[in-house]
Parts: C-alpha cells; structure tokens; sequence
C-alpha cells in the first residue's frame, strides 16, 4: 500500500482513545481533549489583585497536545475492495502541541475590590515552556498581545513536534497584564501515544 503525501493534523478530540492519555496533576476537563490549568470547568481561572486592592487581574491555560500523523490508502471491505478509503499510519504518529490563554481584567472604582469595571484596551503578555523529564527547554511561545479586550482568549501554536513516547514533560504557563501583575502555573503531560496505537489498529479501523 502507498502511503499518501497528505499530513493531517487534528486535535485529539478527533480520537476517542485520548482521554486516558491526558495524565497528570491537572486534568482535562470533562469532554475535551486539553489539560486546563486550573483544572476544572469552562470559567475556572486563576487570580489576583495588584497591592492596593484596585486591579484584579485572572487567567486560565489549556495545554492542546494535538496529534499529527500521515494517512495510508486502504481496500474497501469483502466484496467491495475497490472503496478505498484513508486511515491514520500509526508508525507516523507524533504530538503537535498548541497553547491556549485566557485572561480577564476588572478595575475598582473608588472601593477597594467593589464594583469592578471591564474596559479599554489591555497589553497582555503570553508565556510558556514545555520542558522534558530532565527539565530541558523543549519548546517554547512568547508574545506581547496589544490592544486586547479586557475578557478574551488567545491560541498560539507550539511550532515544535514532538516525538512519541518521549517521557514525561512539565508545561509552565504565565499570563502578564502589564503593570498590573503576572499569573503563573504548570501542569504535566505524558507523551505515550499507546492509546492512539491502539485505536488505528486495522481492527479498531474496520478492516475487513
């Protein structure tokens, strides 16, 4: 069989197997194929306030492992061989991770933490570092984000594939509002692809 020249990249929502491959101290949120930092539901952040009770500033990460892989051509079942279709090569697999922040920026008006304001443009800063085992730079994002609302998420893609099977890998996160203060976290991923192998089996993929 020829393998094709098509790459695809999909989150790993796409394979139902990701779920048990999401291990660690934060947890994927139920449904979804990212590790959140904090863990929990869709409107869990992280916070604080500047010195003088005046600013708040939260934020939330989510780690996208993402899964590449190549396709290759297969017959169609017994008796209608000809409906070829594509299915994953599991030999091709490797991670492809993205980032994900969140941020949200409140100013008291005259009291301190009462009656927040959301307004205006904000300059947000963006950070992380995936980093091995051995505590080795493996990848990392930075970005300076102007003139961004005050609510708002941000994806940035990781830009480096990382190889199956390669240990265990601690991501650092920080989510900055210049001048009011920086938010900080990590969490910790596992790169087996053990699950997926076992989902592109060709039995698992309906071969005949």
């Amino acid at each position: 069989m020829k393998r094709t020249r098509t790459t695809a990249l999909v989150l790993a929502a796409a394979a139902a197997a990701l779920a048990p491959v999401l291990s660690g101290a934060a947890t994927a949120a139920e449904g979804t194929a990212y590790l959140q930092d904090p863990s929990g539901g869709e409107k869990a952040m992280k916070s604080m306030w500047t010195k003088d009770d005046m600013h708040k500033v939260e934020a939330q990460f989510r780690f996208h492992p993402g899964i590449q892989y190549k396709t290759i051509t297969r017959p169609g079942p017994k008796g209608a061989e000809s409906y070829e279709r594509q299915i994953p090569d599991a030999k091709t697999l490797a991670w492809q991770p993205g980032y994900e922040f969140a941020w949200s920026v409140a100013d008291s008006q005259g009291v301190k933490k009462v009656l927040t304001t959301k307004d205006g443009k904000q300059l947000i800063v963006v950070h992380a570092v995936l980093r091995d085992s051995r505590r080795a730079e493996v990848a990392k994002v930075h970005q300076e984000l102007k003139n961004q609302p005050a609510t708002a998420r941000a994806k940035v893609p990781g830009g480096k594939r990382i190889a199956c099977d390669t240990g265990k890998y601690t991501v650092e996160w920080s989510v900055t509002r210049t001048g009011y203060g920086t938010l900080t976290g990590s969490l910790a991923w596992d790169s087996s692809c053990e699950q997926h192998r076992t989902a592109f089996t060709p039995e698992n993929q309906g071969a005949s």
